[in-house]
Parts: C-alpha cells; sequence; structure tokens
C-alpha cells in the first residue's frame, strides 16, 4: 500500500487525514503478534505507536476541546499515555509488549472512531484546537519513524530474519568522490526557528551563537569508509573512543554498526527486506554517538557543533534527499549532491541542552521535550525514515549516545 506524498502547503485537514493513512500503510502487513511484541525497553509496538499517537489526539483535542465527546474506552489512557505525568498514571515502557488486548483489529477500530469524531469537529475547533491537532500530525510523524526502526529491530531479532518486504532490486553504486568541504569563516550566526511556521518548543528561541572558524565535510562517511575504519582495527583500540564509550565497546561486544555480520563473502546488514551485502557507496548508519566520535578521531577530525551544522544546512531545501514517502524498503542510499537532509540522522558533538531564554509549554504538552535535555546528543537533518515535509534546518533531534536503532550517521568537522 502506498500513500501519495502531502504537498507542502496543504490544508491542516489534508495533513490530518495523510498522516494517519500512513500509519496505517505502514503497518498494513503486520500480524496481531507482528504488532504485540516488543524487541527492546527502547522500542515500541507497532500497535502501541498506533494507539499512542490516537490516544494524543483523543485526550489533547477531542476529550479537551470538543463538548460531550466520551472517550473511545476509559480503560486505554493507563496504557497509552506514554511519559505525561499530568495524565496519571500509566502502564510501564518496558511492558508494552504484554499489551495483548487490544488486538491489532480493535486498535484499527479505535483510529477509525476518533478520525472520524476530529474530522467532524476540525472546522469548528478553536485555533487553540487547531494547534493541537497540528503537533498531533508532527508528533505522530515521529511516531511513524520510530515505528519503522523499531520494527527493522524486531525482525532482526527473529533467528530466521524474516523479510517485511520483498527484495528492493538495487544496482551498483558508484563510489562517491572524495571528500569535500565547505568552509566558515567562522562570526556570529543566529539559530533556532523563526517565523510563523511549525516548530517544536525546543527548536527555539532563535539566538545568536559564535562560531569559530571551520570546515564541514560535503557529505556523510560512508559504509566503505567505516568498513576501513573497522579493519584498521577501529574497535579495539581505546586511543579513539571516550571512555564512556570504550566501557561500553567493552560491555557489549560491539565490533560494527548495528545489523552488520560479516561473512565469508563479506560485511552484510539487515533491513525491512532482509539481509544483503552493505553497500560501500552507501552512507554508514545505526552508529552510536560514541562510535561517531570515535571514528571522527580515528580520521584526524570531529563532529560538527550543532550550531556548525544549522549554520550550512540553512541555505538548502529540506524538503530534499531522501526521506519517507511511502511505504515500503526503507534505506539510506548512495546520494548525489550532497544533501544535509535525508538519508541519515546526523550526530552532533553538541548535548541537548536548553537555548537561552527557553520555556516550556504550559500543561500537560509542555512535558514533550524540556524534561529530556539531560544526558542526550543532539542530530540533524532528518533521515529516509523522517515523513518529508517534517524536518527543518533548526530542527533538534536527541538520542543517548549508546543508542543506534535509528538511522543515524556522521558528517565530519574540522577546526580551521
Amino acid at each position: 500500500m502506498a500513500t501519495a506524498v502531502l504537498a507542502i502547503d496543504a490544508t491542516l485537514e489534508a495533513r490530518f487525514a495523510h498522516v494517519r493513512a500512513l500509519s496505517l500503510a505502514l503497518t498494513d502487513r503486520l500480524s496481531d503478534a507482528d504488532a504485540t511484541v516488543q524487541s527492546m525497553p527502547d522500542a515500541s509496538p507497532a500497535k502501541w505507536h498506533l494507539a499512542h499517537t490516537t490516544w494524543f489526539f483523543e485526550t489533547f483535542v477531542l476529550r479537551d476541546h470538543v463538548p460531550g465527546y466520551r472517550l473511545h474506552d476509559d480503560r486505554w489512557p493507563f496504557l497509552f499515555n506514554s511519559y505525561y505525568e499530568a495524565e496519571g498514571r500509566r502502564h510501564a515502557r518496558h511492558r508494552r509488549g504484554m499489551i495483548t488486548r487490544p488486538d491489532l483489529a480493535e486498535v484499527r477500530a479505535y483510529r477509525a472512531h476518533v478520525d472520524a469524531a476530529l474530522t467532524q469537529a476540525l472546522p469548528t475547533l478553536s485555533a487553540a484546537a487547531r494547534d493541537l491537532v497540528a503537533l498531533g500530525c508532527h508528533h505522530e510523524e515521529q511516531h511513524q519513524e520510530l515505528l519503522v526502526t523499531d520494527l527493522i529491530h524486531l525482525f532482526s531479532e527473529n533467528p530466521l530474519e524474516p523479510a517485511l518486504y520483498p527484495p528492493a532490486r538495487r544496482g551498483p553504486s558508484a563510489l562517491p568522490a572524495e571528500t569535500g568541504w565547505w568552509t566558515h569563516p567562522g562570526g556570529i550566526v543566529r539559530i533556532g526557528h523563526a517565523g510563523d511556521g511549525f516548530a517544536f518548543d525546543c527548536e527555539g528561541p532563535r539566538h545568536e551563537t559564535l562560531l569559530s572558524a571551520h570546515k564541514l565535510a560535503d557529505r556523510t562517511v560512508t559504509n566503505g569508509e567505516w568498513a576501513a575504519f573497522i579493519a584498521d582495527g577501529g574497535y579495539r583500540e581505546p586511543r579513539w573512543w571516550l571512555a564512556d564509550g570504550w566501557a561500553w565497546v567493552k560491555a557489549e561486544a560491539i565490533e560494527a554498526p548495528l545489523y552488520w555480520q560479516q561473512g565469508a563473502e563479506g560485511w552484510t546488514q539487515f533491513g525491512l527486506d532482509g539481509r544483503r551485502p552493505v553497500d560501500p557507496a552507501a552512507p554508514v548508519t545505526h552508529i552510536s554517538f560514541f562510535e561517531a566520535d570515535a571514528y571522527a578521531a580515528w580520521a584526524g577530525a570531529r563532529l560538527p557543533t550543532e550550531a556548525e551544522w544549522e549554520a550550512h544546512a540553512a541555505t538548502q531545501d529540506s524538503l530534499g534527499g531522501r526521506q519517507l514517502d511511502a511505504a515500503g524498503v526503507i534505506e539510506p542510499v548512495a546520494a548525489a549532491g550532497a544533501p544535509m537532509f535525508g538519508n541519515v540522522w546526523e550526530w552532533t558533538g553538541s548535548a541537548y541542552r536548553p537555548y537561552p531564554g527557553f520555556h516550556a509549554a504550559e500543561g500537560a504538552v509542555g512535558e514533550y521535550n524540556g524534561k529530556f535535555m539531560s544526558g542526550q546528543f543532539v542530530l540533524r537533518g532528518g533521515s529516509c525514515a523522517t515523513p518529508r515535509g517534517h524536518v527543518r534546518a533548526c530542527y533538534r533531534n536527541f538520542f543517548y549516545p549508546h543508542q543506534r536503532w535509528q538511522f543515524t550517521g556522521l558528517r565530519l568537522a574540522k577546526d580551521l
């Protein structure tokens, strides 16, 4: 099942319909068992993603802004709340895979019920409520990316390594040219969200920051380059690693990016269409911050700061690059034109902390970003699993330094 690309100037009603349809398309090949299992505490079952995004619309829009609306099932908020303390007690995150009931069909019926009620209410909703619908759409797009990456992890844990889709047709990829460098003279730049368009609260306020003179690679690091790092003993040499990273490598016996395996015919990796040979020309992905930082040290470079990244990306088209348009085989590919958007999220060396003047929004939705500004690092640019139109130059993604089940890669930087 394919879903058409949404026009960027679509109405809120059209955006809502498109987002809700894409989530269903991403799960239309799943059995009830596929949609129920939780492969690790960081991941969530597909069924939970479908229900949680629905709970968001039902709770913050229908319940709070539509007089007379009654919850589809007043027991389900406990199951499908994620981390909103203001909404009360909730099922433990690491036990979401225990929710065998409601089944997938019931969750889809729940979605249909909420979709019908919200579609009917949309024309008469207040401006504040419509803003919450827009937030809910962007929230669901985030969960669509998580859904895709959670499914890859789920199927990789099955000893049979089943494919969700038939193998994609892949021609030989041309190896990219040697890394080029974009230079920046340094100085004061303005970063962060500006204007009237949608942005998450953590993207602002817009503010000035000082950059030192630097240069940024014109493309991300490839699988072939990463294989050279492995062959040179990159995972066995502690001098390239941060102390926490080296402890993680030893404790977890890390030897390669997630989903890579080495066999008689070389490296392979797992994806939605099963296991296939690693494409040396494609961007390396499924690497942790620790791995990205170690590779940069090995390469005689460093990770860019998020301000450096944004200063370069501000002139590029955020709708370009390989991003999520429809259900199917989703993977990074060798890219021409050195785009800074799509393919892989790019680790930066910047901690996820508030910008000067940041204030969380009032109410439960204020818990969306601010309370996670501790111990995580910022990634920029979106990936092949990010719905097109979701990211901006100022968009801040964030994960803990050991996490790597997302489509995460890196771009090098150097001081001048």
